[in-house]
């Protein structure tokens, strides 16, 4: 496609720059919908087991596609599911290390890494090793991109995708949200209040990590 993969650009200093804060909230909503397609409105649903930047391709309107489907497999009712260990160091789901059960929460697990990383700039594994709630939000964010954001809106989308991410990534599978609830989340977000006692550039993770948790139950719940 014409502006090659995520990987790469987010790799290039010039792709990153262009890769404005709106522009990244779309690629995540791309992606999201994408996996959503496969999970719930395939049949049998297919699970894709390798979504890494480099798997993801942007075309001329930076619009994202989902590609290489060389190791996607169906989720055939009835069957276990069993597989050997495939994919891509740092996206693959813990939990493929002890059980090998491919599910599609094995595709949520890396849609939150890629999603950290196309905020963050770089694969988040340093980020996420030392991730404490007294974090910064803007120490999530890609440097490169200038930190000064005034429209509520786009802050509202930028710190949905993190702690949305974040809620991907949880160890325990059940735990993560479906494609289907991510996708719907991200295509019609709520308004997160402002935080008018706390600054964009004082604000920590643990200041949004309750409120997200409380708002992504209410989306579930209707």
């Amino acid at each position: 496609m014409e502006r090659g993969s995520l990987g790469a650009t987010l790799r290039s200093e010039q792709g990153a720059m262009e890769l404005d804060w709106i522009k990244r909230v779309s690629i995540v909503r791309d992606i999201a919908q994408a996996l959503s397609y496969l999970h719930h409105d395939c049949h049998p649903s297919i699970v894709h087991r390798d979504i890494t930047n480099n798997n993801i391709l942007l075309n001329e309107e930076y619009k994202a596609c989902v590609a290489d489907f060389g190791i996607s497999r169906p989720l055939k009712p009835k069957s276990s599911h069993w597989s050997l260990l495939t994919g891509t160091y740092g996206y693959m789901a813990p939990e493929l290390a002890y059980v090998m059960r491919v599910t599609e929460k094995c595709d949520v697990y890396s849609f939150g890494i890629v999603t950290l990383e196309v905020i963050h700039g770089t694969n988040p594994g340093d980020l996420l090793s030392n991730l404490s709630l007294s974090m910064l939000m803007k120490d999530m964010l890609d440097s490169r991109l200038p930190l000064h954001i005034t429209d509520q809106v786009t802050i509202n989308q930028v710190l949905l995708a993190i702690l949305i991410a974040m809620h991907c990534i949880d160890a325990d599978p059940q735990a993560r949200s479906t494609m289907q609830q991510v996708s719907q989340r991200l295509s019609s977000p709520k308004l997160l209040p402002a935080s008018n006692n706390h600054p964009f550039q004082v604000l920590t993770l643990d200041h949004r990590i309750n409120f997200v948790q409380v708002h992504i139950d209410d989306q579930v719940n209707e």
